[in-house]
């Protein structure tokens, strides 16, 4: 998946339990299914940093998601535990990218992606990126 900006720092695992309502009448996974296991890799990544969703959005640092790429390599299937693997890839003042990689139980990989962000205010205006987020990532990247 070209990017402009590799992924780095820490890799954030987060484990799906593929349900028989994300699959079509074959037992496999739908394809839009994939981007909201992103936002699940996503969600986990900023736990993990130390600085939630549910935080962020409390402080008023809003995101909105610019663009979405997948890369689909082989299909999950209805009862398959997936692993979501979570990467930052770059981050400016406005914005910030997510890179994913999806593998299936045997550790093939399913799907490659990345979502582009940018930050906005609670009116849905472009805005610079706050400093507790950013402080939260330099912090979990290694001091980046």
């Amino acid at each position: 998946m070209a990017s402009s900006t590799a992924p780095h720092g820490p890799v954030v695992e987060s484990r799906i339990k593929v349900r028989y309502a994300e699959t079509d009448a074959q037992g496999v996974v739908y394809h839009g299914n994939y981007v909201i296991w992103f936002e699940v890799g996503r969600t986990d990544y900023c736990d993990a940093a130390g600085y939630p969703y549910a935080q962020m959005e409390a402080e008023g640092a809003l995101t909105t998601v610019i663009e979405v790429h997948a890369r689909y390599r082989r299909s999950a299937r209805y009862g398959d535990v997936v692993t979501v693997k979570t990467r930052m890839g770059e981050r400016k003042s406005r914005g910030f990218t997510f890179h994913y990689e999806v593998y299936l139980p045997d550790g093939t990989l399913a799907v490659e992606g990345e979502t582009k962000h940018l930050w906005i205010d609670r009116e849905g205006r472009l805005r610079r990126a706050p400093d507790a987020p950013q402080a939260a990532f330099a912090a979990f990247l290694g001091g980046e």
